[in-house]
């Protein structure tokens, strides 16, 4: 290194990314500089300032030796810039690494440059044995390159009419292999028994059981059918993830055409996919649900991939109305503090830093509506009480094997979960301590309703205790 800081910034060759300044520690962000933190994890002997400092120069204008074309441009605006190294706490080897981005490196309004540029090649890099994106701080500036959610939380509820209590929802199962017909009785079921929504399952696209057209016919006609006999607003997630986005259109305008509030894609369609389809349902009127399917190839590991904060974050931006965003209590992954995070990063409009929840930086949205999480995968009516205290009202509370399972059938199933709901809601807004007094609430209103009752002896033991694999990194310090 002491031979290396003598040389010229433009000697030919090969330098350390370092003195090619892209560590900079003296740097002080500029409010309009979008900021990430990164998760380094070296090679051994590889110096943590220097592999900071390749990630900084590999995101952004550098490549492995010095070329003179960058004094072609305004090379130090336009190169990233590593402010920060910090060790994990707990954690040897890994180091937290503070990046900033000049606004002018990214497209406006433009999820997939973003990630282009930031995630592109770097992850790939071979001086490091792992790297993560923990979070990132995009500023104002760039959050109003973007219209976000179609619709946004507010305008939701109502377009449904339905106020002061989380919505409730159930994806259809078994999720594959049942006819058009008998898909459409199940949503009719769990409409008319409660449930506000129901849902195409990831993989339901148009498969030979069941081709696209004829679910929609046959799930429109259980909703319209629930509507008429419950006076209210219900809505079935019909899927139009299709190989083209010319299919995906197609789908989504039929769905319009037969009366759906709503639409759904999968995360796998990809970044442009997903933002053309938010302007679609801006355009038309339709909400529009995001299922994360595939997310947690690469969002799971603590060492390796993108954090889930960070891809809300992109989707809030994308313009998405809902998106699922972890349960804490159920069958997938989900640390209560982590989770708190999502559900913060999503619905929020001003996220301070809290190490705790895993969020490192102030995110202000400017008046970007809100994105409804959605808690599914392995929920039941005997945890209702859980989901309240943890999640609020604002959010889709999903049960599809704890409607459709239920032994009384799936009406009933739907209607334990609305009972239980409307028990818990009723007890929180008395004062009453969910956490102590909530199985208690559900026994009481289970007297009364025999689909809860039968709910509750069925599923109120079952739970899913796992070590998560995604807990914030803080160190609690002692009160004083």
């Amino acid at each position: 290194m002491a031979e290396e800081t003598e040389r010229d910034r433009w000697d030919p060759g090969v330098q350390s990314y370092a003195s090619m300044g892209y560590y900079s520690p003296d740097y002080v962000p500029a409010d309009t500089d979008v900021l990430a933190v990164f998760r380094v994890t070296p090679q051994p002997g590889v110096d943590p300032i220097e592999a900071a400092a390749a990630v900084a120069g590999e995101s952004s204008t550098a490549t492995w030796t010095v070329v003179w074309t960058d004094r072609l441009t305004a090379h130090s605006k336009y190169q990233a810039k590593c402010y920060r190294v910090d060790p994990v706490p707990g954690r040897e080897g890994e180091y937290f690494a503070y990046i900033a981005y000049d606004l002018d490196l990214f497209e406006e309004g433009s999820i997939t440059n973003l990630t282009s540029s930031v995630i592109g090649n770097v992850f790939g890099f071979k001086p490091l044995l792992a790297l993560r994106l923990e979070d990132m701080r995009i500023p104002v500036a760039y959050v109003k390159t973007f219209q976000g959610p179609p619709h946004g939380t507010v305008m939701e509820r109502e377009y449904l009419n339905k106020y002061g209590r989380p919505l409730l929802g159930a994806t259809v199962k078994p999720k594959l292999g049942l006819s058009a017909r008998n898909y459409g009785r199940v949503i009719y079921e769990a409409c008319k028994g409660g449930l506000d929504f129901t849902k195409d399952d990831e993989n339901i696209n148009s498969q030979p059981f069941m081709r696209w057209r004829d679910r929609y016919l046959f799930a429109m006609e259980g909703v319209n059918r629930a509507m008429a006999e419950t006076g209210e607003i219900k809505g079935h997630y019909l899927n139009v993830t299709a190989a083209t986005m010319e299919d995906m259109y197609e789908r989504a305008e039929f769905a319009k055409e037969i009366g759906s509030v709503v639409i759904m894609m999968d995360l796998t369609v990809g970044y442009t996919a997903m933002q053309s389809m938010s302007k679609w349902a801006r355009r038309n009127g339709v909400l529009l649900h995001l299922h994360r399917a595939g997310h947690s190839t690469f969002t799971r590991q603590k060492t390796h991939g993108v954090s889930f904060r960070v891809l809300a974050k992109w989707c809030r931006l994308i313009g998405v109305d809902h998106l699922h965003a972890g349960t804490v209590v159920g069958k997938l992954e989900g640390d209560p503090a982590t989770t708190r995070g999502f559900y913060d990063t999503l619905r929020e409009n001003h996220i301070p830093a809290q190490l705790s929840n895993g969020i490192f930086f102030d995110q202000e949205w400017a008046s970007l509506p809100g994105v409804m999480p959605v808690a599914s995968g392995g929920i039941h009516a005997g945890q209702m009480h859980q989901l309240l205290d943890l999640f609020g009202d604002d959010v889709i509370l999903q049960f599809g094997g704890g409607t459709i399972g239920h032994p009384l059938g799936i009406a009933a199933g739907a209607e334990a979960n609305r009972v239980a709901l409307e028990a818990v809601v009723k007890a929180r807004n008395e004062g009453r301590d969910l956490l102590k007094e909530g199985p208690d609430v559900l026994r009481t209103a289970a007297s009364t309703c025999r689909p809860l009752e039968v709910a509750l002896s069925t599923w109120g033991d079952v739970t899913f205790d796992y070590t998560s694999t995604d807990a914030p990194d803080a160190v609690p310090t002692p009160s004083l």
